[in-house]
């Protein structure tokens, strides 16, 4: 099964992305566990879009005003939830933000 791990933190904790993951992402990696993943630019760089009565509404930032974002995410393929959230427990950024792990949807689910 996968999981979406989506890594959140507030913006004061952009000086610990630089830091990198501390060798977590090298050591999923090895045991074959990612699928995807990435780190997004600042909150302040993203656009909203909307469509109300067929017409886009573009907002600049993010969609809501929360004190953590998400500055990246993670699709891990793994056993099952509790390992999903072993690993993302082990993830630097649960010392400082939070991580949000969310199973994906498959092939199944919309059949």
């Amino acid at each position: 099964m996968q999981y979406l791990l989506m890594i959140c933190g507030d913006e004061t904790a952009e000086a610990h992305a630089d830091d990198g993951c501390g060798g977590w992402s090298e050591d999923v990696e090895r045991a074959g566990k990612v699928r995807g993943g990435g780190g997004l630019r600042p909150p302040s760089e993203a656009t909203t879009v909307r469509v109300r009565d067929g017409e886009v509404l573009l907002t600049d930032g993010p969609f809501t005003e929360a004190k953590e974002q998400i500055g990246g995410f993670v699709i891990l393929d793994c056993e099952d939830l509790d390992e999903a959230l072993e690993l993302a427990a082990r993830h630097p950024a649960a010392g400082y933000g939070s991580i949000e792990v969310r199973p994906m949807l498959g092939p199944e689910d919309f059949a």
